[in-house]
Protein backbone atom coordinates (compact mmCIF):
# COMPACT_ATOMS: atom_id res chain seq x y z
CA UNK A 1 0.00 0.00 0.00
CA UNK A 2 1.71 3.70 -0.82
CA UNK A 3 -0.12 7.15 -0.45
CA UNK A 4 -0.17 9.65 -2.71
CA UNK A 5 -1.70 13.39 -2.31
CA UNK A 6 -5.14 14.77 -2.54
CA UNK A 7 -3.00 17.51 -4.89
CA UNK A 8 -0.99 15.27 -7.18
CA UNK A 9 2.52 16.30 -6.71
CA UNK A 10 4.01 13.48 -4.55
CA UNK A 11 5.29 10.07 -5.71
CA UNK A 12 3.42 7.43 -4.23
CA UNK A 13 5.59 7.02 -0.49
CA UNK A 14 5.02 4.18 2.07
CA UNK A 15 2.97 4.34 5.19
CA UNK A 16 5.76 4.88 7.31
CA UNK A 17 7.04 7.27 5.30
CA UNK A 18 3.32 9.04 4.80
CA UNK A 19 3.65 9.41 8.81
CA UNK A 20 6.54 11.26 9.28
CA UNK A 21 5.40 13.73 6.39
CA UNK A 22 2.50 15.00 7.89
CA UNK A 23 1.06 17.70 5.39
CA UNK A 24 2.50 16.17 2.26
CA UNK A 25 5.31 18.20 0.44
CA UNK A 26 2.57 20.06 -2.35
CA UNK A 27 0.22 21.07 0.54
CA UNK A 28 -1.92 18.74 -0.02
CA UNK A 29 -3.14 15.33 2.23
CA UNK A 30 -2.01 12.06 2.01
CA UNK A 31 -4.62 8.87 0.82
CA UNK A 32 -4.68 5.28 0.21
CA UNK A 33 -3.72 4.92 -3.23
CA UNK A 34 -6.31 2.32 -3.36
CA UNK A 35 -9.32 1.45 -0.52
CA UNK A 36 -9.21 -1.87 0.24
CA UNK A 37 -12.43 -3.75 0.30
CA UNK A 38 -13.82 -5.96 2.89
CA UNK A 39 -16.81 -8.26 2.42
CA UNK A 40 -19.74 -8.99 4.18
CA UNK A 41 -18.31 -12.61 5.26
CA UNK A 42 -14.69 -11.23 6.82
CA UNK A 43 -17.04 -8.30 8.46
CA UNK A 44 -19.21 -10.70 10.60
CA UNK A 45 -15.95 -12.95 11.46
CA UNK A 46 -14.86 -9.47 12.88
CA UNK A 47 -17.68 -8.23 14.42
CA UNK A 48 -16.77 -10.37 17.99
CA UNK A 49 -12.92 -9.35 17.87
CA UNK A 50 -11.62 -7.68 20.68
CA UNK A 51 -10.92 -3.95 20.19
CA UNK A 52 -6.97 -4.46 19.77
CA UNK A 53 -7.60 -7.52 17.27
CA UNK A 54 -10.10 -5.39 15.25
CA UNK A 55 -7.45 -2.75 15.32
CA UNK A 56 -4.73 -5.18 13.74
CA UNK A 57 -6.93 -6.23 10.80
CA UNK A 58 -8.32 -3.14 9.82
CA UNK A 59 -4.98 -0.77 10.22
CA UNK A 60 -2.71 -4.21 8.73
CA UNK A 61 -4.94 -3.16 5.84
CA UNK A 62 -3.53 -0.40 4.80
CA UNK A 63 0.55 -1.07 6.11
CA UNK A 64 2.63 -3.82 4.10
CA UNK A 65 4.85 -5.77 5.88
CA UNK A 66 7.96 -5.31 4.56
CA UNK A 67 7.25 -1.40 6.01
CA UNK A 68 6.55 -2.75 9.56
CA UNK A 69 6.68 -5.95 9.96
CA UNK A 70 3.74 -7.77 11.39
CA UNK A 71 5.09 -8.84 14.57
CA UNK A 72 5.64 -5.01 15.28
CA UNK A 73 2.57 -3.69 13.97
CA UNK A 74 0.74 -5.76 16.42
CA UNK A 75 2.79 -4.93 19.30
CA UNK A 76 2.37 -1.33 18.51
CA UNK A 77 -1.32 -1.68 18.25
CA UNK A 78 -1.12 -3.97 21.97
CA UNK A 79 0.72 -1.17 23.13
CA UNK A 80 -0.99 2.06 22.22
CA UNK A 81 -4.16 0.38 23.71
CA UNK A 82 -3.10 -1.07 27.02
CA UNK A 83 -3.03 2.60 28.72
CA UNK A 84 -7.14 3.01 28.16
CA UNK A 85 -8.93 2.39 31.43
CA UNK A 86 -12.32 0.13 30.12
CA UNK A 87 -11.30 -3.12 28.86
CA UNK A 88 -13.12 -2.56 26.04
CA UNK A 89 -11.59 0.47 24.99
CA UNK A 90 -14.23 2.29 23.19
CA UNK A 91 -17.38 0.50 24.88
CA UNK A 92 -20.68 0.96 22.99
CA UNK A 93 -23.76 1.36 25.55
CA UNK A 94 -27.47 1.93 24.90
CA UNK A 95 -29.41 4.91 26.35
CA UNK A 96 -32.99 5.61 25.26
CA UNK A 97 -33.09 4.41 21.70
CA UNK A 98 -29.94 5.43 21.07
CA UNK A 99 -26.31 3.97 20.87
CA UNK A 100 -23.32 5.92 23.06
CA UNK A 101 -19.96 5.13 21.53
CA UNK A 102 -18.09 5.70 24.21
CA UNK A 103 -14.37 7.33 22.70
CA UNK A 104 -13.21 9.07 26.38
CA UNK A 105 -11.47 6.24 28.25
CA UNK A 106 -7.68 7.08 26.68
CA UNK A 107 -5.25 9.07 29.35
CA UNK A 108 -6.47 12.80 28.49
CA UNK A 109 -10.45 11.32 28.43
CA UNK A 110 -11.30 12.41 24.65
CA UNK A 111 -11.61 10.62 21.54
CA UNK A 112 -8.12 11.92 20.30
CA UNK A 113 -6.27 9.42 22.13
CA UNK A 114 -7.43 6.45 20.42
CA UNK A 115 -5.55 7.66 17.26
CA UNK A 116 -2.85 10.18 18.83
CA UNK A 117 -1.74 6.90 21.41
CA UNK A 118 -1.28 4.72 18.39
CA UNK A 119 0.56 7.47 16.58
CA UNK A 120 3.21 8.06 19.55
CA UNK A 121 4.17 4.61 19.63
CA UNK A 122 4.38 4.95 15.96
CA UNK A 123 6.87 7.77 15.14
CA UNK A 124 8.86 6.14 18.22
CA UNK A 125 9.41 3.03 16.28
CA UNK A 126 9.89 4.76 12.89
CA UNK A 127 12.84 6.98 14.71
CA UNK A 128 14.26 3.80 16.16
CA UNK A 129 14.38 2.42 12.85
CA UNK A 130 15.68 5.64 10.56
CA UNK A 131 17.25 6.99 13.17
CA UNK A 132 16.87 11.26 13.44
CA UNK A 133 14.94 13.64 15.83
CA UNK A 134 11.00 14.64 14.81
CA UNK A 135 9.44 18.04 15.97
CA UNK A 136 5.75 18.14 15.84
CA UNK A 137 4.03 20.82 15.57
CA UNK A 138 0.00 21.04 15.77
CA UNK A 139 -2.49 23.50 16.60
CA UNK A 140 -5.69 22.39 18.65
CA UNK A 141 -9.21 23.08 19.37
CA UNK A 142 -8.71 21.56 22.54
CA UNK A 143 -8.36 17.51 22.58
CA UNK A 144 -6.39 16.88 20.39
CA UNK A 145 -3.51 18.70 22.20
CA UNK A 146 -3.36 17.23 25.32
CA UNK A 147 -3.54 13.90 23.50
CA UNK A 148 -1.09 14.06 21.20
CA UNK A 149 0.73 15.80 24.14
CA UNK A 150 0.91 12.37 26.28
CA UNK A 151 1.16 10.52 23.06
CA UNK A 152 4.81 11.66 23.16
CA UNK A 153 5.68 13.02 26.23
CA UNK A 154 9.16 11.89 27.56
CA UNK A 155 9.69 9.45 24.07
CA UNK A 156 13.83 10.08 22.95
CA UNK A 157 14.54 11.93 19.82
CA UNK A 158 10.91 13.74 19.70
CA UNK A 159 10.31 17.69 20.80
CA UNK A 160 6.34 18.77 20.09
CA UNK A 161 5.18 22.02 19.65
CA UNK A 162 1.29 22.35 20.21
CA UNK A 163 -0.74 25.89 19.92
CA UNK A 164 -4.18 26.47 20.89
CA UNK A 165 -6.16 29.75 21.23
CA UNK A 166 -5.60 31.24 24.38
CA UNK A 167 -8.93 31.61 26.21
CA UNK A 168 -10.41 29.60 23.97
CA UNK A 169 -10.70 26.48 25.11
CA UNK A 170 -11.78 24.75 28.74
CA UNK A 171 -10.07 25.54 31.72
CA UNK A 172 -9.68 21.65 32.32
CA UNK A 173 -8.18 21.19 28.42
CA UNK A 174 -5.40 24.13 28.87
CA UNK A 175 -4.28 22.32 32.22
CA UNK A 176 -4.55 19.27 30.91
CA UNK A 177 -1.97 20.52 28.12
CA UNK A 178 0.00 23.60 30.15
CA UNK A 179 0.62 20.81 33.38
CA UNK A 180 2.75 18.14 31.57
CA UNK A 181 6.10 19.57 32.23
CA UNK A 182 8.54 17.12 30.23
CA UNK A 183 11.44 19.09 28.64
CA UNK A 184 10.37 17.92 25.21
CA UNK A 185 7.03 19.54 26.03
CA UNK A 186 6.00 23.19 24.15
CA UNK A 187 2.89 24.56 24.98
CA UNK A 188 2.18 27.83 22.84
CA UNK A 189 -0.90 30.03 23.42
CA UNK A 190 -1.87 32.24 20.78
CA UNK A 191 -3.66 35.04 20.42
CA UNK A 192 -6.18 34.44 18.16
CA UNK A 193 -8.65 31.49 17.04
CA UNK A 194 -7.96 27.45 16.60
CA UNK A 195 -8.14 28.99 12.70
CA UNK A 196 -4.94 31.23 13.15
CA UNK A 197 -3.34 28.36 14.97
CA UNK A 198 -4.28 26.15 11.98
CA UNK A 199 -2.93 28.56 9.30
CA UNK A 200 0.47 29.14 11.43
CA UNK A 201 0.58 25.11 11.08
CA UNK A 202 -0.05 25.00 8.04
CA UNK A 203 2.60 27.93 6.73
CA UNK A 204 5.46 26.59 8.50
CA UNK A 205 4.89 22.79 6.64
CA UNK A 206 4.37 24.80 3.51
CA UNK A 207 7.80 26.36 4.27
CA UNK A 208 9.74 23.16 2.54
CA UNK A 209 13.28 24.72 3.57
CA UNK A 210 12.28 25.08 7.47
CA UNK A 211 10.58 21.72 7.58
CA UNK A 212 12.75 19.96 6.19
CA UNK A 213 15.82 21.58 8.44
CA UNK A 214 13.75 21.38 11.58
CA UNK A 215 12.24 17.77 10.86
CA UNK A 216 8.67 18.96 10.94
CA UNK A 217 6.00 16.05 12.31
CA UNK A 218 2.33 16.49 12.25
CA UNK A 219 -0.24 15.19 14.58
CA UNK A 220 -2.82 16.97 13.78
CA UNK A 221 -5.78 15.09 11.70
CA UNK A 222 -3.75 16.22 8.40
CA UNK A 223 -1.87 12.74 9.46
CA UNK A 224 -3.11 10.09 7.54
CA UNK A 225 -2.25 7.74 10.90
CA UNK A 226 -4.79 9.54 13.04
CA UNK A 227 -7.58 8.91 10.62
CA UNK A 228 -6.37 4.87 9.99
CA UNK A 229 -6.57 4.48 13.77
CA UNK A 230 -10.43 5.94 14.12
CA UNK A 231 -11.53 4.50 11.06
CA UNK A 232 -11.11 1.19 13.75
CA UNK A 233 -13.91 2.38 15.89
CA UNK A 234 -16.67 2.48 13.64
CA UNK A 235 -16.01 -1.27 12.83
CA UNK A 236 -16.20 -2.23 16.03
CA UNK A 237 -19.83 -0.06 16.95
CA UNK A 238 -20.91 -1.63 14.21
CA UNK A 239 -20.25 -5.16 15.61
CA UNK A 240 -21.12 -5.05 18.82
CA UNK A 241 -24.79 -3.82 17.60
CA UNK A 242 -25.48 -5.41 14.38
CA UNK A 243 -25.29 -8.73 16.75
CA UNK A 244 -23.58 -10.80 13.67
CA UNK A 245 -26.35 -9.75 10.71
CA UNK A 246 -25.18 -7.64 7.79
CA UNK A 247 -27.32 -4.48 9.54
CA UNK A 248 -26.40 -1.00 8.26
CA UNK A 249 -26.76 1.64 10.75
CA UNK A 250 -26.41 4.68 11.06
CA UNK A 251 -23.77 7.18 13.13
CA UNK A 252 -24.13 10.57 14.22
CA UNK A 253 -20.90 12.50 14.58
CA UNK A 254 -19.94 16.08 16.28
CA UNK A 255 -16.95 17.42 14.13
CA UNK A 256 -15.36 20.83 13.05
CA UNK A 257 -12.52 19.34 11.50
CA UNK A 258 -13.93 16.91 9.38
CA UNK A 259 -11.61 14.03 10.59
CA UNK A 260 -13.63 11.82 12.69
CA UNK A 261 -16.68 11.71 10.04
CA UNK A 262 -14.16 11.47 7.23
CA UNK A 263 -12.98 8.18 9.18
CA UNK A 264 -16.52 6.79 8.94
CA UNK A 265 -16.56 7.85 5.63
CA UNK A 266 -13.63 5.33 4.59
CA UNK A 267 -15.10 2.87 6.41
CA UNK A 268 -18.69 3.08 4.75
CA UNK A 269 -15.84 2.75 1.75
CA UNK A 270 -14.54 -0.38 2.64
CA UNK A 271 -17.93 -2.08 3.06
CA UNK A 272 -18.99 -1.23 6.73
CA UNK A 273 -22.83 -0.99 6.20
CA UNK A 274 -23.42 2.79 7.18
CA UNK A 275 -26.85 4.18 6.25
CA UNK A 276 -26.03 7.12 7.20
CA UNK A 277 -23.04 9.63 8.82
CA UNK A 278 -24.98 12.21 10.54
CA UNK A 279 -22.67 15.53 10.49
CA UNK A 280 -23.14 17.23 13.69
CA UNK A 281 -22.43 20.81 13.81
CA UNK A 282 -22.22 23.63 16.69
CA UNK A 283 -22.89 27.61 15.26
CA UNK A 284 -19.97 27.60 13.85
CA UNK A 285 -21.27 25.52 10.81
CA UNK A 286 -19.17 25.70 7.65
CA UNK A 287 -19.52 22.03 7.11
CA UNK A 288 -23.25 21.57 7.51
CA UNK A 289 -23.80 25.01 4.66
CA UNK A 290 -21.66 22.67 2.71
CA UNK A 291 -23.81 19.28 3.10
CA UNK A 292 -27.25 21.67 2.67
CA UNK A 293 -25.98 24.32 0.32
CA UNK A 294 -22.72 23.11 -2.07
CA UNK A 295 -21.00 26.81 -0.60
CA UNK A 296 -18.02 26.18 1.16
CA UNK A 297 -17.46 29.66 3.18
CA UNK A 298 -15.46 30.85 6.02
CA UNK A 299 -17.06 32.63 8.28
CA UNK A 300 -15.77 34.05 11.78
CA UNK A 301 -15.44 31.93 14.72
CA UNK A 302 -17.90 32.21 17.24
CA UNK A 303 -16.74 30.53 21.30
CA UNK A 304 -19.00 28.39 22.23
CA UNK A 305 -19.66 25.54 24.91
CA UNK A 306 -18.28 22.86 22.50
CA UNK A 307 -15.47 24.94 21.66
CA UNK A 308 -13.38 21.84 20.15
CA UNK A 309 -15.59 22.42 17.45
CA UNK A 310 -15.62 25.91 17.49
CA UNK A 311 -13.76 25.96 13.70
CA UNK A 312 -14.65 27.45 10.36
CA UNK A 313 -11.69 25.74 7.95
CA UNK A 314 -11.66 22.14 8.75
CA UNK A 315 -8.16 20.63 7.64
CA UNK A 316 -9.76 17.30 6.64
CA UNK A 317 -12.20 18.43 4.37
CA UNK A 318 -10.49 18.30 1.33
CA UNK A 319 -9.58 14.68 1.14
CA UNK A 320 -13.40 14.47 0.87
CA UNK A 321 -13.34 17.09 -2.05
CA UNK A 322 -10.79 14.95 -3.83
CA UNK A 323 -13.57 12.12 -3.48
CA UNK A 324 -16.56 14.12 -4.15
CA UNK A 325 -14.54 15.32 -7.41
CA UNK A 326 -14.00 11.76 -8.83
CA UNK A 327 -9.93 12.24 -7.71
CA UNK A 328 -9.47 15.21 -9.79
CA UNK A 329 -6.72 17.07 -7.90
CA UNK A 330 -6.52 19.96 -11.21
CA UNK A 331 -9.67 20.66 -9.95
CA UNK A 332 -9.55 20.18 -6.21
CA UNK A 333 -6.24 22.56 -6.71
CA UNK A 334 -8.41 25.32 -8.37
CA UNK A 335 -11.23 25.11 -5.21
CA UNK A 336 -8.21 24.98 -2.84
CA UNK A 337 -7.09 28.10 -4.48
CA UNK A 338 -10.27 29.97 -4.54
CA UNK A 339 -10.57 29.25 -0.83
CA UNK A 340 -7.41 30.89 -0.13
CA UNK A 341 -8.10 33.94 -2.84
CA UNK A 342 -11.85 34.26 -2.21
CA UNK A 343 -12.94 32.78 1.04
CA UNK A 344 -14.99 30.25 0.21
CA UNK A 345 -16.35 28.32 -3.22
CA UNK A 346 -19.22 26.66 -4.76
CA UNK A 347 -19.58 23.18 -6.08
CA UNK A 348 -22.17 22.08 -8.61
CA UNK A 349 -25.34 20.26 -8.07
CA UNK A 350 -24.52 17.07 -10.34
CA UNK A 351 -21.19 16.78 -7.80
CA UNK A 352 -23.43 17.56 -4.53
CA UNK A 353 -26.25 15.30 -5.78
CA UNK A 354 -23.47 12.22 -4.80
CA UNK A 355 -23.26 13.25 -0.76
CA UNK A 356 -26.95 12.12 -0.79
CA UNK A 357 -27.96 9.88 0.89
CA UNK A 358 -25.10 9.13 2.93
CA UNK A 359 -24.37 12.65 4.29
CA UNK A 360 -26.96 14.13 6.15
CA UNK A 361 -25.95 17.20 7.94
CA UNK A 362 -27.54 19.48 10.59
CA UNK A 363 -26.28 22.10 12.97
CA UNK A 364 -27.31 22.50 16.70
CA UNK A 365 -27.72 26.10 18.66
CA UNK A 366 -26.12 26.77 22.23
CA UNK A 367 -29.54 26.54 23.58
CA UNK A 368 -30.32 23.06 22.00
CA UNK A 369 -27.13 21.59 23.44
CA UNK A 370 -27.94 22.56 27.04
CA UNK A 371 -31.32 21.38 26.25
CA UNK A 372 -30.30 17.81 25.21
CA UNK A 373 -27.94 17.53 28.13
CA UNK A 374 -30.75 18.13 30.37
CA UNK A 375 -33.08 15.98 28.45
CA UNK A 376 -30.58 12.77 28.05
CA UNK A 377 -30.07 13.29 31.82
CA UNK A 378 -33.61 13.68 33.64
CA UNK A 379 -34.46 10.63 31.74
CA UNK A 380 -32.01 8.21 31.11
CA UNK A 381 -29.49 9.34 34.09
CA UNK A 382 -26.62 9.73 31.48
CA UNK A 383 -24.35 12.89 31.19
CA UNK A 384 -23.41 13.91 27.79
CA UNK A 385 -20.87 16.65 27.25
CA UNK A 386 -21.65 19.87 25.39
CA UNK A 387 -20.10 18.04 21.98
CA UNK A 388 -21.74 14.32 22.29
CA UNK A 389 -25.04 16.81 23.00
CA UNK A 390 -24.37 18.09 20.04
CA UNK A 391 -24.39 14.91 17.87
CA UNK A 392 -27.43 13.16 20.07
CA UNK A 393 -29.43 16.62 19.02
CA UNK A 394 -28.74 16.24 15.49
CA UNK A 395 -29.71 12.08 15.33
CA UNK A 396 -32.90 13.17 17.63
CA UNK A 397 -35.06 11.70 15.33
CA UNK A 398 -33.15 8.96 14.17
CA UNK A 399 -33.64 5.84 16.32
CA UNK A 400 -31.22 3.22 16.75
CA UNK A 401 -28.61 5.46 15.76
CA UNK A 402 -25.00 5.23 17.34
CA UNK A 403 -23.56 8.90 18.54
CA UNK A 404 -19.92 9.45 19.18
CA UNK A 405 -19.53 10.34 22.59
CA UNK A 406 -15.78 12.82 22.27
CA UNK A 407 -15.37 13.62 25.71
CA UNK A 408 -15.80 12.80 29.19
CA UNK A 409 -18.55 15.58 30.37
CA UNK A 410 -15.94 16.40 33.60
CA UNK A 411 -13.78 18.27 31.35
CA UNK A 412 -16.75 20.61 30.39
CA UNK A 413 -18.14 20.65 33.91
CA UNK A 414 -19.21 24.87 33.40
CA UNK A 415 -21.41 23.37 30.67
CA UNK A 416 -22.88 20.32 32.23
CA UNK A 417 -23.58 22.16 35.31
CA UNK A 418 -25.83 24.95 33.68
CA UNK A 419 -27.58 22.31 31.95
CA UNK A 420 -28.40 19.84 34.28
CA UNK A 421 -27.80 21.97 37.67
CA UNK A 422 -25.34 18.69 38.75
CA UNK A 423 -21.36 19.13 38.55
CA UNK A 424 -20.17 15.80 37.06
CA UNK A 425 -17.90 12.87 38.85
CA UNK A 426 -14.53 14.05 38.00
CA UNK A 427 -12.55 10.78 37.29
CA UNK A 428 -9.05 10.07 39.06
CA UNK A 429 -7.04 11.17 35.89
CA UNK A 430 -8.44 15.01 36.54
CA UNK A 431 -7.75 14.89 40.23
CA UNK A 432 -5.73 17.82 40.96
CA UNK A 433 -5.25 18.96 37.30
CA UNK A 434 -6.35 22.73 38.25
CA UNK A 435 -3.71 23.05 41.43
CA UNK A 436 -0.43 22.04 39.68
CA UNK A 437 2.21 24.09 38.21
CA UNK A 438 1.93 25.10 34.67
CA UNK A 439 4.53 25.90 31.53
CA UNK A 440 3.20 28.11 28.14
CA UNK A 441 4.82 30.46 25.92
CA UNK A 442 1.96 33.35 25.16
CA UNK A 443 2.44 34.67 21.66
CA UNK A 444 0.97 36.64 18.67
CA UNK A 445 -1.14 34.80 16.36
CA UNK A 446 1.95 35.81 14.06
CA UNK A 447 3.51 32.34 11.72
CA UNK A 448 7.13 34.95 11.85
CA UNK A 449 6.55 35.00 15.81
CA UNK A 450 5.46 30.73 16.12
CA UNK A 451 8.88 30.03 13.75
CA UNK A 452 11.22 32.68 15.63
CA UNK A 453 9.93 30.42 18.82
CA UNK A 454 10.94 27.04 17.10
CA UNK A 455 14.22 27.66 16.15
CA UNK A 456 14.97 29.13 19.14
CA UNK A 457 13.81 26.27 21.20
CA UNK A 458 15.76 23.46 18.61
CA UNK A 459 18.80 26.00 18.34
Amino acid sequence: MHYISTRGGVAPVTFSKAVMMGLATDGGLLLPEKIPTIDQATLIEWSNLSFADLAKQVIGQFVDDNDIPKVELDRLIDNSFASFNHPDVTPVVKVGDRYILELFHGPTLAFKDVALQFLGNLFEYILAQQGGQLNIVGATSGDTGSAAIYGVRGRKGIQIFILHPSGRVSPIQERQMTTVLDDNVHNIAIKGTFDDGQAIVKQLFNDLDFKKQYQLGAVNSINWARILAQIVYYFYAWGRVSSGTSRAVTFSVPTGNFGDIFAGYMAQRMGLPIENLILATNRNDILSRFFNTGTYRAGTVAPTISPSMDIQISSNFERYLYYLLDEDSEKLKLLMAQLDSEGGFSVEDEIMAKTKPLFWARAVSEEETLATIKTVCDEDGYILDPHTAVGVCAAKDRSGAICLATAHPAKFGQAVEDATGRIPEVPAALHGVMERPTKCLVLPASFAEVRSCIKEVLG
